[in-house]
């Protein structure tokens, strides 16, 4: 079976599954997989399906500059990911904390109802990293303000 037919075959297993075009072609592209070297932020989480997404980003003053994710799990978990960080990425770090399940819902377009969890693992794990974030930025605030006393 050529590589074309694969990608046909998988496309309208998907589609027949409950997956929008949209979220079958963030799955197929996977576009933002990969990893940011030196990133400012690295956060994973394990979701109680046992899928984990794993993000990196790099901020820049307050705005995500770029962001990558690594996944191992199913396609609702890649699409889920990749549409997540392709939201977050240019914004604010709290407007990147704005990025709900509707926002990323209207992005996907459609997910078969049992991959709603895979949409919220996303989410969790853009919040975690944007949380650890902040709080590595408190620390740093914290450390320059004794330093200054």
């Amino acid at each position: 079976m050529n590589e074309k037919q694969t990608h046909d075959d998988v496309y309208k297993m998907l589609s027949q599954s409950g997956y929008s075009d949209k979220a079958i072609q963030y799955f197929q592209a996977k576009e933002n997989i990969g990893v940011i070297e030196n990133a400012d932020q690295i956060t994973d989480v394990t979701g109680p399906c046992g899928d984990t997404i794993k993000i990196s980003m790099n901020v820049e003053g307050e705005r995500i500059n770029d962001a990558k994710i690594q996944v191992l799990g199913c396609p609702g978990a890649v699409a889920s990911a990749c549409a997540v960080v392709n939201l977050a990425k240019g914004k604010t770090l709290e407007e990147a904390s704005q990025i709900d399940l509707a926002a990323l819902y209207k992005e996907l377009e459609k997910l078969p109802d049992q991959k709603v969890h895979c949409a919220r693992l996303a989410l969790k794990t853009l919040q975690k990293a944007l949380d650890e974030y902040a709080g590595k930025d408190r620390d740093r605030a914290a450390n320059e303000h004794q330093g200054r006393h």
